[in-house]
This record gives structure tokens, sequence and C-alpha cells, in this order.
């Protein structure tokens, strides 16, 4: 058979992707496809793990046993979806070594989200409401990703994400039905966490530098605005239920649309805190530094136990 030309093997690729069929690692993908996924999924895994710190913090002091047992269990939860994101990545031809390493040196992004403090225990329930919330919204879309391994992956993490938002929505509940403190520690967490939630979707679409080639190839299947924009709708009737109030004085429903506008979100603010220059950047970063140093011993004792194994076989 006469070697297809490169002309030839993108426009199959392509209609692979138009028909709606899955791109496996061995199959033949543009060069920007992989660098691309590669850059999306080894973020979307340092997001997951990175995302620990925040709530680990507060697993000692949870209100009560069933509240610890459930927070433990969520935060194990992603530091399971890390591993198999990792383990997606992994297959786009960069070892685990290589892509935790760009973590560690500052050069790798993760979602910006986890660079603000949790202050109270209401902040644990916001992360779950609001913060996983998000996330469901966002990934929903990637269970349907063009990328076989990444679509799979995400299949079981948005049924957990789904648990830890109902989760999260029944701490805000209790605390919105318990004493008038309570209540006010609640609307307090919802002020801090609501914009930086609405963050969580990226810049606007025009100033997205990826959207176009990602919704291209399928990886994307809804824009960054339009997602912002359902997230809204859904939890601000959320909010109400509760009896706390977002903190947007623009906010209301337009008739015309069906759609809740809304105010401008401060993108100074997003810039800051992507770029290294938020809340607890550095703490964040020199945890999971300190996390990886630590661990090192049982890394080296892995790879030992393996070469053992290896030699006796052979």
């Amino acid at each position: 058979m006469p070697e297809l030309s490169q002309q030839e093997l993108e426009a199959r690729f392509q209609k692979k992707i138009d028909d709606n069929l899955y791109i496996e690692p061995k199959d033949w993908m543009l060069d920007k496809y992989r660098k691309n996924l590669l850059r999306q999924i080894s973020q979307h895994a340092h997001s997951e793990v990175i995302g620990m710190l925040p709530e680990a913090n507060w697993i000692t002091r949870a209100p009560n046993l069933r509240r610890k047992a459930a927070l433990l269990a969520k935060v194990q939860d992603e530091a399971g979806h890390g591993l198999y994101l990792y383990s997606a990545a992994e297959t786009l031809g960069s070892s685990r070594e290589e892509i935790l390493n760009l973590l560690l040196t500052g050069k790798a992004k993760y979602s910006s989200i986890f660079n603000y403090p949790t202050l109270t225990w209401a902040d644990i329930g916001a992360i779950g409401w609001l913060v996983d919330g998000a996330a469901i919204i966002n990934q929903v879309m990637l269970q349907r990703a063009s990328y076989g391994p990444y679509a799979r992956a995400m299949i079981r993490i948005c049924r957990e994400e789904s648990f830890h938002q109902r989760q999260g929505y029944e701490i805000m509940l209790t605390l919105c039905r318990g004493t008038a403190e309570q209540k006010a520690m609640a609307q307090d967490a919802l002020n801090r966490w609501w914009w930086p939630s609405l963050m969580m979707f990226g810049p606007h679409d025009k100033d997205s530098p990826h959207t176009g080639d990602m919704t291209k190839w399928r990886v994307k299947r809804e824009s960054n605005d339009d997602l912002r924009q359902k997230f809204i709708d859904r939890t601000v009737p959320q909010a109400d239920f509760l009896g706390i109030t977002m903190p947007d004085k623009d906010l209301k429903w337009d008739e015309a649309t069906q759609h809740y506008k809304f105010g401008e979100i401060d993108w100074e603010e997003f810039n800051q805190v992507v770029s290294g220059h938020g809340p607890c950047n550095r703490e964040r970063l020199n945890a999971r530094i300190k996390a990886h140093e630590d661990g090192k011993w049982v890394r080296d004792a892995a790879t030992a136990y393996a070469n053992k194994k290896r030699k006796k076989a052979a």
C-alpha cells in the first residue's frame, strides 16, 4: 500500500473525529492535538491532586464523625481522579515523572480555584456545592471527548463529582437551617467562593487561545461562556432555596433570553491567581513539593522491589 500523505492523514484523523469515533493512543494524531490534550489532561490531573489540600485541612476539624468520614472519602476520591488522569496523560507519550516535574517546578498550571483559603467549615460546603458543581458542568461534556482514554476516565470522575456536589449542598443546607450564626457563615462562604467558581470556566471565548482547536477536535463540545451561563442558571435557584444571596448586585433574570444576567468577572484577579500570585499559590505548591519529597523513599522501595523481582524472574 502506498504511504499516505500528511494531508490524507489529517483528513482521516478529522473525519474520525467528525464521525464521533474515539482517537486511541496508537492511532495517528496531529502533533498539535497531542500537545493540547497533554496540556489539558495533565492540568486536570494536577487540579485534582492540588484540590485535595484545601479540604484535607479540615478533616481533623470536621464537626462530627459523619462529616469527617465523608470528607476523608471525598479527598480520597480526588486522589483517585488524579491517578486516572495521569494515566490517561501518559498514553500521549509523556512519562509520569515528566508530567509531575512540570507541576513541581511551577511550569504547569492547575485550576485557579484551589489557590483560595478555606477559612471556616462552611467553605467545605461551598467547595462541594459550587466548585464541584462547576466541575461537573465543565466535565460532563468530556465524557464524549474525542480522545478515548480521557473520555473513559471522565465517566467515573463525573459520577463521583456528582456525589461531592450533593455532599457540599447538604452541608450548606444544614448550616442555613441552623442558627443565625451558622447561616451567616454559609453566606460568607458563598460571598467568597462565588466569583472564583465562575472563573473556573476560563476566560471569555474570544480571549481563550485553545477553544477553537479543542472545539474542532471535539475535546470541548461547549464554549466557556455557555458552560458558565449554564452553571449560573442552575445554581441561583439553589441559593434561593437555601435562603442566601448571591454576591452580585447585577444578577437578574432575563425573561427574553430565559437566562440570568450577571455582573462582570474580575479578570485581573483571575490573571493574578493563574500567574502564581493568588492567596495560597506558594503554600499549595510547597505542600505538593514536600509531599513528593516525603514520598521518595516509597518510590525508591517500589522500584528496588520491582527490579529484584525482574532479576529473579530472569
